[in-house]
């Protein structure tokens, strides 16, 4: 897998996660302040979009995961 790909993984992992702690119909539902990390995550995935630039795949680069073409 390469950086790219699981750095989409790990965004849509935690998307639907602080969803399901966010959303008052959830059967997991802990506090709505848990959708701020939805919108977290969603901006990030804008900024890295827009700039060709991802923290998260810079990190994961630095591990060892091999860049995607």
């Amino acid at each position: 897998m390469t950086s790219w790909q699981l750095v989409r993984v790990i965004a849509g992992t935690f998307i639907l996660l602080s969803l399901a702690l966010g959303v008052p119909g959830s059967p997991i539902f802990h506090s709505t302040n848990w959708l701020w990390f939805t919108a977290f995550v969603g901006a990030n995935l804008l900024q890295s979009g827009l700039t060709r630039w991802c923290l998260m795949e810079s990190i994961l680069r630095k591990l060892g995961l091999r860049a995607g073409t």
